[in-house]
C-alpha cells in the first residue's frame, strides 16, 4: 500500500472518544473546504462501529455547512433501531458545536434474494486510458497561468486512480452532454475487509458526480465566478466489491434548475456487475449582481 493510500486509511480509522461518539482528521484535497466525501466515508466508519450484524446498504446524507480543513470533525452516532435483519443509524458530523453533516444508514443481515441489473456499458478498458494524472500535466502545460488552488488541487497526489473515457479539459471547458465514464480504483492494495471497501468506495463516489452537471453549460468547478458545492448524497451498496481492482462510474446528469444540478451514478466492476448506484444534487450557483449570497 503506498503512503497516500494509507494515509486514506488512517484517515477513517476514527479516534473512539466514548460510546456513540467519535473523532477524525481532514486533509486538503485542494478545494475550499472539506472534501464531502471524507466526511461521508467517516460518518460511514463511525456508524459501522455500533453495530453488531450486517454490512451497508445504503445511505442518505445531507451536507449542511462547509466543513474547515484545520479543525478535527466529531462523529455523533444515534442507534436509531436495531431489527432482526435492518439496523438503523443516524451520524451527526460536527464542527464549532454545529453540524455539518446529517446522514441515516441501513446495515443487513446477509439475505438470498432474487436478482437483476442493467449491463455496464460498452467503454474501452482502463489499460487503454490515460490517468487523471497525466491529463492534468498536460493540461497545465497549455495555461499559462492559474490559482494556486487550482495548482494544488490538479496536481495533488491522490489515494484513489481515475482513468476517465471522455476527457474533459476544466481549464478550457466546453460545452460536452452530461455524462461521463470514469474508470477508478484505490491506489495500491488494501486489506481484505469488506467494511473497508464499502468505506473507501463511499469516500470515492463523491468525486467527479458535480462535474457532469455543469459539463452542458462549459462551467467548471474551478471558476471563480461559481458557487459550485454537493447539497446531498445518496449511496446504495448493491453486491461486494473490491475498490483495489478498476470500477467503472458511468454519470449523467438528466436535469439542472433552480441553480442546482442533479447527477447520477452507476458503478460496475470488471466483471460487468453493478455493485452500487448514488444519486447527488449539487449547487450550481452564479455569483453576479442579482445573485443571492452563499447559503
Amino acid at each position: 500500500m503506498n503512503r497516500i493510500l494509507q494515509d486514506l486509511v488512517n484517515l477513517l480509522d476514527l479516534e473512539n472518544l466514548e460510546v456513540n461518539l467519535f473523532r477524525g482528521q481532514s486533509r486538503d484535497l485542494g478545494g475550499k473546504s472539506v472534501f464531502g466525501g471524507q466526511v461521508i466515508g467517516q460518518a460511514l466508519v463511525g456508524a459501522s462501529r455500533t453495530i453488531g450484524f450486517g454490512v451497508p446498504h445504503s445511505l442518505h446524507a445531507y451536507f449542511l455547512r462547509p466543513g474547515d480543513m484545520s479543525l478535527p470533525i466529531v462523529y455523533e452516532v444515534d442507534r436509531v433501531r436495531d431489527g432482526r435483519t435492518f439496523t438503523t443509524r443516524r451520524v451527526q458530523a460536527i464542527q464549532n458545536g454545529q453540524p455539518i453533516l446529517t446522514m441515516i444508514v441501513s446495515f443487513q443481515r446477509e439475505e438470498a434474494g432474487l436478482e437483476h441489473q442493467l449491463p455496464m456499458p460498452q467503454v474501452p478498458p482502463p489499460e487503454k486510458l490515460r490517468s487523471s494524472r497525466e491529463l492534468h500535466d498536460d493540461w497545465l502545460q497549455s495555461v499559462p497561468e492559474v490559482s494556486d488552488r487550482v495548482f494544488h488541487a490538479m496536481t495533488r497526489e491522490l489515494a484513489i486512480e481515475f482513468k476517465p473515457v471522455e476527457p474533459w479539459n476544466p481549464l478550457k471547458p466546453e460545452v460536452r452532454p452530461p455524462q461521463q465514464h470514469i474508470w477508478f480504483r484505490a491506489a495500491g492494495k488494501l486489506p481484505d475487509n469488506p467494511m473497508l471497501h464499502r468505506c473507501v468506495l463511499a469516500y470515492a463516489s463523491d468525486f467527479n458526480l458535480l462535474s457532469t452537471a455543469v459539463r452542458p453549460h462549459g462551467r467548471t468547478w474551478y471558476a471563480e465566478d461559481m458557487i459550485i458545492a454537493s447539497i446531498d448524497h445518496a449511496l446504495w451498496f448493491h453486491r461486494d466489491m473490491r475498490v483495489d481492482d478498476w470500477l467503472l462510474y458511468a454519470m449523467d446528469s438528466p436535469t439542472a434548475q433552480g441553480a442546482r444540478g442533479l447527477s447520477r451514478g452507476l458503478i460496475f466492476d470488471r466483471q460487468g456487475r453493478l455493485v452500487a448506484s448514488v444519486v447527488q444534487e449539487n449547487l450550481m450557483r452564479e455569483i453576479g449582481a442579482d445573485a443571492p449570497g452563499q447559503d
